[in-house]
């Protein structure tokens, strides 16, 4: 059995690295030039067995060869793979008194593989219960441990959502992103089972493939003759850099917006549902973002009904729609803006 700190050969790679975690009897995570990862133990082997293997007590004659027989080494040349942003969960297991492996908990990391070093904050919320949030900065080609979480906390329907902004901004990107993730126990026991006769030890989902383009700006008017007449103008695009950054998708379940949720009646919650729905309505419209999702919830349907009639009295709104949301069932308002 190995132990933290046990030096390792991994088998299919003949690297050498260091045992840094034990996650259960099946797996351990190594370390391998400043880059960790999950092995199954037994593609692991103690780097002294191995040396004792591979040397011989009679090394045979090697054949002699001239110089002109040598043939110049090529190096194959490791390029990386840019592939999105993902979401990778870690199955850590135990077997059961009948042998079969039983998931206690998930290890969550945030793998960046791209070019680009991104500003995130982490969240996952819970229906019935807390949820955890984390904001930090991953770097390109960057593993980042997030979290574990409890494997049947998956039957309170999870939704993890992560917000992108660029540490460093690149022409024609936008600097802010957001994407969510909402999983359900069956699919990832699924997806479990799947790694499993793959023989790997990881699953991940893809939660953004790039860096999304900028919205275009609209076409700038001739204010040179108000200009000379004395008006003052200012530049929206400047005062829009001052604003907080717009959300693609806005939460108003009360417990995600007050920290005394419990002691408030239902008007002042709704009130403050509706101010938070006004505030982020209005910066989608200012940020010219092409939609918007607003989670509501089900329940009664009072804060449904009057965020669509507030809906309706804004001419910047094209289109809204209620209707079944995979990621939010029924509770959610897709709302579409005209474009400017």
């Amino acid at each position: 059995m190995f132990q933290v700190g046990d030096t390792v050969v991994v088998k299919h790679t003949n690297d050498e690295g260091e045992v840094v975690e034990i996650i259960n009897a099946k797996m351990v995570v190594v370390q391998v030039k400043g880059v960790n990862f999950p092995v199954y133990t037994d593609q692991l082997e103690y780097p002294y067995f191995k040396r004792f293997t591979e040397n011989k007590l009679f090394p045979p004659e090697k054949e002699k060869k001239y110089i002109d027989d040598v043939q110049v080494e090529k190096k194959p040349l490791s390029k990386k793979v840019v592939d999105g942003v993902w979401l990778t969960f870690i199955p850590v297991m135990h077997s059961d008194e009948f042998g079969d492996d039983v998931v206690d908990e998930l290890k969550i990391h945030l793998v960046n593989r791209t070019e680009s070093d991104y500003h995130f904050q982490y969240d996952l919320s819970y229906i019935n219960k807390p949820g955890f949030e984390l904001k930090n900065t991953i770097k390109a080609f960057e593993d980042f441990y997030i979290h574990d979480i409890d494997f049947e906390t998956l039957n309170d329907s999870p939704v993890f959502s992560v917000e992108f902004a660029l540490v460093k901004p690149i022409k024609g990107k936008a600097d802010y992103h957001e994407t969510h993730l909402k999983l359900k126990a069956k699919q990832v026991f699924q997806k479990i089972r799947e790694t499993q006769e793959q023989g790997h030890a990881t699953f991940s989902y893809r939660i953004m493939e790039t860096c999304p383009d900028k919205q275009e700006e609209a076409e700038k008017l001739d204010v040179s003759a108000l200009t000379k007449a004395g008006y003052k103008v200012y530049d929206a695009s400047l005062t829009r850099q001052h604003l907080e950054p717009a959300k693609g998708v806005i939460d108003l379940h009360i417990e995600k917006l007050a920290m005394n949720y419990e002691k408030l009646n239902a008007f002042e919650a709704l009130t403050i549902q509706l101010q938070t729905f006004e505030k982020y309505l209005d910066l989608a419209i200012v940020h010219h973002l092409p939609s918007m999702v607003v989670i509501h919830g089900v329940g009664t349907g009072k804060l449904r009904d009057e965020i669509h009639e507030a809906l309706k009295m804004r001419r910047e709104v094209k289109t809204f729609v209620n209707q079944y949301h995979p990621s939010y069932g029924y509770g959610a308002t897709e709302i579409y803006f005209t474009k400017k």
